[in-house]
């Protein structure tokens, strides 16, 4: 099994940056007890406010689908539908 590393970036729309970093944060605790999370930290930009990334690993592509799935993250795309301006997100094989 190989590791997935998962990079995304999300931007809020102007204005719902704290909104979003509220709705963000819900996810860190479930996310992390889930079967496959090796790791799932939340950043935020420090010149952009409304900048924020995630560092996640996976125990496999498989786990990652699955928390993709999970209900905290249905219900945060829910939650946030019209808030973010912009996601980009990198699915990278762990090689090191």
């Amino acid at each position: 099994m190989t590791k997935l590393t998962i990079i995304a970036h999300i931007t809020a729309h102007a204005g719902k940056g704290e909104f979003l970093k509220r709705e963000l944060e819900k996810l860190l605790v479930p996310t992390r007890k889930e079967p496959g999370c090796l790791q799932y930290d939340l950043h935020q930009d420090n010149k952009n406010a409304e900048h924020f990334m995630f560092c996640e690993s996976w125990e496999s592509r498989e786990t990652w689908q699955a928390h993709m799935a999970a209900q905290p993250l249905q219900d945060y795309l829910k939650a946030v539908e019209g808030a973010v301006e912009d996601f980009t997100l990198y699915e990278m094989s762990h090689i090191g």
